[in-house]
């Protein structure tokens, strides 16, 4: 037999139940001719009273269904159930139905098939919390009374989640900067000052910008747009913390397109943000989500995002936190090579992509030698590097009243007002040491990304950290590679990309990238592995000692590829039995967190808290070793925990979990929430990489584990019910 075609749904006159609801409640409206699936011209007085009376009148123990073999589809009149629905189950009023709920959990609704006369009841949280869903949806656009297939309430849960993460959660998530949203996105929720107003500074190398906002401000007087020109120093401690009075938006890239009436114009170029309250590009945020993307064929969206961080690099020197000016001193874990090598992989048939690609690798280089390895994040003794962004006085990104118990003990020292210490600090009027190393490291506990950490809390600038100098292992050894592959063994950088060392003609060759990561593999054996205890840890480099902390970031010399095999061995028999529970894995251990209280609360990085980025770096580190088993295993753990909670907790997908909890591991409370917990009705967003590290994990289960999944099996049944069927893993 010749080769199988790939299976398609078989088309039929019905819309597909399981459409997207822009599609499923709105396109299928559009137009005369088309069949229209809502019924609200045609359903008269009597049927919606009889409808409304069966919701009135359902009981948990009543029972109306009818029996049929063809798929049921309800006749519902939008309003009148949704607010019957939380009438009757949503008991703490929240606009959400939980577990948490104790309404009757039943409701009647009327087949479209009788008209509205038969009924039929939907039960259980699951399914009424769909219904909630679909409902929510529906109202967003506009529907007043639907047929709603069945499909769409008991839709298995795996396969729902995966549906609404890539047809609703990624769109959701999507941004672009331009003259279409400016005065929205231009505005700064931190700006401090008394006449906050949309502001975007634009980089001296992008005219184009500046003449394309400011016709922007000309056209639109109301908008209040602040169009300013940023310095060629851009990163000056001094320039950057004066920049506060003024905070403000950083351009990212644009493209030229041409308009419906021929003309030309400037568009931002599209970048998925970490949650629906963001509007800025952030750093690592936006690589972990690209992993999801790329399963969801959103290969677009990882080119643009690479795009717009070769843009920052060029323009201000690094990959910035985000792109708000007062992040100009501050980066955040490098993931550039990785990135720019998955997207090209994907795009290569494409005229452009090798384009696209040098482009990348040539900000990379530059960013490695500008950032990483100079002064102050370069170790001089170690050759290692560490997070030690520059700044100065108080985070001009917080509110000085953040600071407020660090900071009064200084200002009653110099008889000052809480208001007058914070300015004569800042600028330098008073000398206060002390105060200074806080801040650095607090700056850099925030370029971590970790942020916060009792691994990293008042000494995070002067560690060398495992997952720092991993990835810069993973720059070196991708860099050498690209150079030997794809450009003969000579690239030569372009004067835009050059630092301030290079001269005319410089070039770059593989063998000084392979020497590179050779000597900071040797590095990280001598200062960051420990063969005690089976582990890597940070380095101190001001004590000159190891730290003792036990972090998942333990697996990420994995994932970058500097762990021998022994150490890889040492690390899944020693390490992961210390840092892997119910959800995954935890950020660190409860001995290396310590006793937490009143005056020592919890912080977010620490245990009992997993997060998407942990787990994804993992999961491809034991698959990079052969350790296949162990990587599904941590990923059903994930993907269990993230689907126990959608479906017990109306849809709810969050920023991070409390892994050691089996029944609302979305509950974390602690410092800062949790980033998509609060919504009503329907999630709309999810929250960025947790989006993607659960496609991304289903790629790592079976079909067995992907029906488990979807039948809420915890790990440790599934796996006893496999061992007793002898079903090979």
């Amino acid at each position: 037999m010749g080769s199988q075609l790939p299976l398609h749904r078989q088309p039929t006159i019905d819309l597909d139940p399981l459409s997207a609801a822009h599609i499923y409640y709105g396109e299928s409206h559009k137009g005369r001719n088309a069949r229209v699936r809502t019924y609200s011209s045609i359903i008269d007085s009597a049927v919606r009273n009889q409808q409304l009376t069966a919701l009135k009148n359902a009981s948990r123990r009543s029972s109306h269904d009818e029996h049929s073999s063809q798929p049921r589809k309800f006749l519902i009149p939008v309003n009148e159930t949704l607010k019957m629905l939380l009438e009757r189950e949503d008991t703490d009023r929240n606009e959400q139905i939980t577990i948490e709920d104790l309404g009757p959990k039943v409701l009647s609704l009327g087949t479209a098939a009788s008209g509205g006369y038969n009924r039929f009841d939907v039960r259980g949280t699951y399914l009424l919390s769909n219904l909630l869903q679909e409902l929510t949806l529906a109202k967003d656009f506009g529907r007043k009374s639907i047929i709603l297939d069945e499909a769409r309430l008991n839709e298995n849960p795996v396969s729902r989640l995966s549906r609404l993460v890539k047809d609703h959660f990624w769109p959701n998530l999507v941004r672009r900067i331009d003259g279409s949203n400016i005065a929205l996105v231009g505005r700064d929720p931190k700006d401090w000052t008394p006449d906050p107003r949309p502001r975007i500074y634009i980089p001296k190398g992008a005219p184009e910008q500046h003449e394309y906002y400011s016709k922007i401000a000309q056209q639109h007087p109301e908008m209040r747009l602040d169009v300013r020109w940023l310095a060629d120093a851009c990163d000056n401690d001094d320039y950057v913390r004066d920049l506060n009075e003024a905070p403000g938006l950083l351009a990212v890239a644009m493209e030229e397109y041409t308009k419906a009436d021929g003309s030309k114009d400037l568009r931002g170029l599209p970048f998925v943000v970490p949650g629906g309250r963001f509007n800025e590009l952030y750093g690592w945020d936006s690589y972990m989500e690209s992993l999801g993307l790329l399963v969801n064929d959103r290969v677009d969206l990882v080119k643009s995002m690479v795009q717009n961080f070769c843009f920052c690099i060029k323009h201000y020197g690094k990959i910035l936190n985000a792109n708000r000016s007062y992040y100009l001193c501050r980066s955040q874990p490098p993931f550039l090579t990785d990135m720019a090598l998955r997207a090209y992989e994907r795009i290569k048939h494409e005229p452009d992509a090798m384009d696209f690609f040098k482009t990348a690798i040539l900000a990379a280089i530059k960013e490695y030698y500008s950032v990483w390895m100079s002064a102050p994040r370069l170790d001089p003794v170690t050759g290692l590097s560490r997070y030690r962004p520059g700044g100065i006085g108080v985070p001009p990104e917080t509110e000085a009243s953040h600071f407020v118990h660090v900071l009064e003990p200084y200002a009653k020292k110099h008889n000052m007002t809480f208001t007058e210490f914070v300015d004569a600090y800042n600028h330098r009027r008073v000398d206060e040491p002390e105060l200074d190393v806080y801040f650095m490291h607090d700056r850099a506990v925030r370029e971590s990304g970790h942020d916060t950490s009792y691994r990293l809390e008042k000494v995070c600038a002067d560690l060398a950290t495992v997952d720092l100098n991993s990835l810069l292992y993973k720059y070196e050894t991708d860099i050498g590679r690209c150079i030997r592959t794809f450009w003969k063994d000579k690239l030569v950088i372009p004067a835009e990309w050059r630092t301030k060392e290079m001269k005319d003609g410089h070039f770059e060759t593989s063998a000084s990238w392979d020497r590179r990561a050779r000597k900071r593999r040797i590095a990280m054996e001598k200062y960051l592995w420990n063969e005690d205890a089976g582990m890597f840890f940070d380095y101190n480099t001001v004590k000159q000692e190891q730290t003792k902390y036990k972090s998942a970031t333990t697996f990420w010399p994995m994932w970058a590829g500097v762990a021998t095999p022994r150490q890889a061995a040492v690390l899944v028999s020693e390490a992961l039995p210390q840092l892997e529970v119910f959800g995954g894995l935890v950020s660190g251990t409860e001995e290396s967190r310590g006793p937490v209280g009143i005056d020592r609360p919890n912080r977010q990085w620490d245990y009992p808290y997993g997060w998407a980025p942990q787990q994804m770096l993992a999961w491809v580190g034991l698959q990079r070793y052969g350790f296949e088993e162990e990587a599904q295993r941590l990923a059903y753990r994930w993907c269990y925990m993230v689907t126990k909670a959608f479906v017990d907790f109306n849809g709810v997908v969050v920023e991070k979990y409390n892994v050691t909890r089996e029944i609302d591991p979305h509950r974390v409370e602690a410092e800062y929430g949790n980033q998509g917990a609060d919504f009503k009705g329907v999630p709309r967003e999810g929250f960025g990489w947790v989006n993607a590290s659960y496609v991304y994990g289903l790629t790592l289960c079976n079909a067995h584990m992907k029906r488990a999944l979807g039948a809420l099996t915890p790990w440790d049944t599934y796996l006893k019910a496999t061992q007793a069927l002898g079903i090979d893993e």
